[in-house]
C-alpha cells in the first residue's frame, strides 16, 4: 500500500481539452509537490481522454463518466481521494505556485479549522486581470464565520482547500443544484467547522466561460440555498442577521427578474424582502430595485407605443 498523499487534488472537466491541459500544469508546478491529482472527465466529446493521456501518463488519476455535471464529478474525484488535504481546482481555472504550500502551512498552523480559503484573481479570456476576489471583504475574523458568509456567501471552489475530515462530515456538493452548488458547500462547511484566509492571491480564474451563473435558475437555487442556511442555522446566527440574509437573496432575485422583464415576480421578491428584514440598507434597496421596476415598466410601454 503506498504512502497516504498529503494533497488531493480534484480536477472535473467537461470539453475543456486545452484548458485543463493548463490548469493540470498548474497543479504539477507548485513548490509543495501535490502527489495525488485526480480528473474526473464528465463525458467530453472532443477528445480530451487522449490528449491527457498523450501530456501526462500517469502523472495523473484520469477517469471517465457518463456526464453526470460538475458537483457529481467533484464528489466522485472527492471519493476517490486519499490526501489529507484537498484541494479544489476546476478545469478553466489555474493554481500559481506556492498555493498549496502556503495552505498546508496554515492548516497545519491551525489544527482546529476545516477549511482556509485565499485570494482570487479573475481574469478574462485573454487573461487581462478583471479584480481580485478578496475574501477578507466577507470573511472579516477567521473562525465560526457562518453569520459573515450567510451575507455572502460565494466561493471560489479554486481557493479552497479543506481537511478530509470536512468532506466525511458534510458530504459534498449538493448534486440536486443545478447552480449554486458552491455556495451550499461554503455555508455548510461553514456552519459546522471553522473557516480561515490566507490573505494572498495565490489562484486564478478565467471569468465569462460557459459556465452556468448566467441561466435564469441561478435565482432560484441561490434562493433555495439561503433559505435552507437560514433554517439550519436558527438559534446559532443573531436573528437580523439571518432576516438580513434572506432579504438580501430576495433582492437579489428581484433585480434578476427586472432584467428580465419578470415584473411581476419581481415585484414580489421586493415584498418578501421588505417583510423579512427591517435594515435601512435592505429598506433602501428594496426602494430602489422597485423605482428600477417601474423606470422598465414606462420604457417597455414606450416602446411598444411606438411601434
Amino acid at each position: 500500500m503506498t504512502a497516504i498523499p498529503e494533497i488531493s487534488a480534484i480536477i472535473p472537466t467537461y470539453n475543456r481539452r486545452d484548458l485543463v491541459i493548463r490548469a493540470i500544469k498548474s497543479a504539477l508546478a507548485q513548490t509543495r509537490k501535490v502527489e495525488e491529482i485526480i480528473v474526473i472527465d464528465d463525458g467530453s466529446t472532443d477528445g480530451t481522454d487522449a490528449a491527457l493521456k498523450a501530456a501526462f501518463g500517469d502523472r495523473i488519476l484520469y477517469v471517465r463518466q457518463a456526464n453526470a455535471g460538475v458537483s457529481a464529478a467533484r464528489n466522485r474525484g472527492m471519493a476517490m481521494s486519499r490526501g489529507r488535504y484537498i484541494a479544489l481546482l476546476d478545469s478553466d481555472d489555474e493554481w500559481l505556485p506556492e498555493k498549496t504550500a502556503r495552505q498546508v502551512e496554515w492548516l497545519d498552523a491551525h489544527t482546529e479549522f476545516g477549511m482556509v480559503l485565499c485570494d482570487v484573481e479573475r481574469v478574462d479570456g485573454e487573461g487581462r486581470m478583471i479584480d481580485r476576489f478578496r475574501r477578507r471583504d466577507v470573511i472579516r475574523e477567521d473562525g465560526w464565520v457562518l453569520s459573515m458568509v450567510l451575507q455572502d456567501p460565494a466561493l471560489a471552489p479554486v481557493s479552497a482547500m479543506f481537511r478530509r475530515e470536512v468532506f466525511a462530515d458534510i458530504g459534498g456538493f449538493d448534486e440536486n443544484l443545478a447552480t449554486a452548488e458552491d455556495l451550499d458547500f461554503h455555508l455548510r462547511v461553514a456552519s459546522r467547522w471553522r473557516i480561515g484566509v490566507v490573505e494572498e492571491i495565490l489562484a486564478r480564474a478565467v471569468r465569462g466561460q460557459d459556465g452556468l451563473s448566467a441561466l435564469a435558475r441561478t435565482y432560484d437555487d441561490y434562493t433555495k440555498v439561503i433559505e435552507r442556511a437560514v433554517s439550519s442555522a436558527e438559534g446559532r446566527v443573531p436573528r437580523a442577521d439571518a432576516q438580513r440574509a434572506l432579504a438580501a437573496a430576495y433582492l437579489r432575485n428581484a433585480r434578476g427578474a427586472v432584467f428580465e422583464n419578470r415584473f411581476a415576480d419581481a415585484m414580489r421578491w421586493i415584498r418578501k424582502a421588505r417583510s423579512n428584514s427591517s435594515d435601512r440598507a435592505i429598506r433602501r434597496e428594496a426602494r430602489s430595485t422597485g423605482m428600477l421596476a417601474v423606470k422598465r415598466i414606462a420604457l417597455n410601454l414606450l416602446g411598444r407605443g411606438r411601434r
